[in-house]
């Protein structure tokens, strides 16, 4: 599970291999013990919550950072190395 970037106190990962629970393209983000499964193509919360100026900053990122989120997790699904983001400045 390796983390991907760090911004603002969130932690976003991408799982190897994860595309069972969740079919669709998503990254797992964790803020302060909370963790919220996120769908990269639309924003969407999969799964779990954290606080919501936090969210609206992972739904920027997201919005900035699509295509190479989309990249990575054709990789991770793989079980291939992923690349780190750049964070939200």
């Amino acid at each position: 599970m390796p983390a991907i970037s760090m911004f603002y106190g969130l932690i976003v990962y991408l799982y190897f291999y994860d595309n069972k629970k969740h079919n669709i393209p998503h990254i797992h983000v964790e803020y302060q013990g909370q963790e919220v499964v996120v769908s990269i193509t639309d924003g969407s919360i999969l799964e779990g919550e954290i606080p919501s100026k936090k969210m609206k900053l992972v739904h920027a990122w997201i919005e900035i950072h699509q295509e190479e989120l989309l990249a990575d997790w054709a990789l991770a699904v793989k079980g291939e190395q992923v690349f780190k983001i750049d964070p939200l400045k």
